[in-house]
């Protein structure tokens, strides 16, 4: 193939050529020929003497994990393996979403043996697995005039396989030193003026002035002959099941006041908030000792993931990286059959999914009273703020009837909401901002009172 090179020099040469035969009144046809005739052989000579692009071994290094909203480098090291020198031209293609910050492509002039490394910054824009495309190779000539390309087979062949996972931002994570300061008071290592409470049975001690009379044990203050106390310490070892819906109500975007969206996505998904706040769960409850699941599900099961301390977090956390939303209704019926099949113990269920009376009311009620029956249940819901402010516009015709219609579906979801207590379900439905410190609060009331 040639470069763009070939016209210019064509240009250059072909028209003074014209401009002379001219002067002299002599046809341009045959001094044109030999001009044309001279560019094609060094255009062929140019291509004979460029390096094979195919003749380089790659390889790649750099992080293959990286937070959303960070930044890494990956670097690309290019080796000539030919016997010629190569002028090269690299492209190294990387998936729009892996948000590749540079330039695209990269000379480089090797000799034979020598290595050359290419750095790509990368700064994804999406959670999931950001994939290298393709490493093209273009060779030039000693001229420029002609180059060697390797073609879309041999490109595949030769680009090193890579894959950068991209984890879930955590942006809740600032809320985290408040929640873990209120966990140390429902522990009691914190002197308050209202002590640390729990439902387990720790250890006697004497009574002292101020201590609740209805703590006294009065069969050990018989057999000591003095008042003691039932001193209690908060549930541990408990478990924790984070389930995550999936379905079609999960892709829905929400205006997060916290993280500004542009104007053409319109918000954040609602499966992005649920992880959010799933993994201040996660965090929370590993930090007090109990053991934290997660499951993911719609039609099928996506994930399935057991911890059981807080070195198995990034566990979790790599499990939450490649969820993304199908557009399919929500099995509940499954779901509740995975929870039962996973949880054999009484535990804590936080389902993650929003509070529409379609999804809820034909899927989840029917089959409430099972999972009810065995575990504490929390479904957790992210609010839409744009309900209440349709809500409260006023102006005319076509806003009050849009208006209506938004009062309409605040009240069902008040309904739902309703019939959901009536089980004994702990409803948490917050804003986005303030979604995973409201479902992280819900935990810790639970875990406080000896609920869980």
């Amino acid at each position: 193939m040639i470069s763009w090179r070939v016209p210019a020099l064509l240009v250059v040469l072909g028209l003074p050529t014209v401009i002379v035969c001219a002067v002299l009144s002599v046809s341009p046809w045959l001094p044109l020929a030999a001009v044309v005739g001279l560019v094609a052989l060094l255009v062929v000579t140019d291509w004979v003497f460029a390096a094979p692009a195919g003749d380089v071994k790659l390889r790649r290094v750099g992080p293959n994990q990286v937070r959303l909203g960070e930044t890494v480098t990956v670097t690309l090291a290019v080796t000539n393996d030919s016997v010629r020198t190569m002028r090269a031209l690299v492209r190294d293609a990387w998936v729009p979403s892996a948000g590749a910050v540079g330039p695209y492509a990269h000379s480089l002039d090797l000799d034979p043996g020598e290595t050359a490394t290419i750095e790509t910054t990368l700064t994804p824009t999406r959670r999931g697995d950001r994939r290298a495309a393709r490493v093209t190779i273009r060779s030039y000539g000693p001229f420029g005039l002609a180059f060697r390309q390797t073609s879309g087979r041999r490109a595949d062949q030769i680009t090193p396989p890579w894959t950068l996972r991209t984890l879930p931002e955590f942006r809740s994570r600032r809320f985290l030193p408040e929640k873990l300061s209120r966990l140390r008071i429902i522990d009691g290592q914190v002197v308050t003026r209202g002590r640390g409470q729990g439902g387990e049975f720790d250890s006697l001690r004497d009574y002292v002035i101020g201590d609740d009379p209805r703590s006294i044990d009065w069969r050990g203050s018989a057999r000591r002959e003095h008042v003691v106390v039932k001193q209690w310490r908060p549930e541990r070892d408990r478990r924790v099941l984070c389930v995550i819906d999936t379905g079609r109500t999960s892709a829905g975007r929400i205006a997060n006041i916290g993280a500004p969206t542009s104007p053409e996505q319109g918000g954040e998904p609602r499966l992005d908030l649920a992880i959010d706040a799933a993994l201040l769960l996660a965090t929370l409850a590993a930090h007090a000792g109990d053991r934290v699941d997660l499951l993911a599900v719609d039609t099928e099961t996506h994930a399935n993931v057991s911890t059981s301390s807080k070195r198995s977090l990034p566990k979790l956390l790599d499990a939450l990286a490649s969820l993304e939303p199908a557009l399919v209704e929500t099995d509940f019926g499954r779901v509740v059959a995975e929870v039962l099949s996973l949880e054999r113990k009484r535990a804590l269920v936080v389902l993650f999914t929003t509070l529409d009376p379609g999804a809820l009311g034909e899927g989840l009620l029917p089959v409430l009273p099972n999972l009810v029956s065995r575990h504490t249940l929390v479904v957790a819901a992210v609010h839409d703020p744009a309900l209440d402010a349709l809500a409260a516009s006023r102006g005319g015709a076509g806003v009050l009837h849009t208006a209506a219609a938004a009062e309409r579906g605040l009240s069902e979801l008040r309904r739902v909401r309703a019939a959901l207590t009536r089980y004994g379900v702990h409803v948490v439905d917050a804003p986005a901002e303030t979604f995973a410190s409201a479902v992280a609060d819900a935990y810790l009331n639970l875990k406080a009172a000896g609920r869980l």
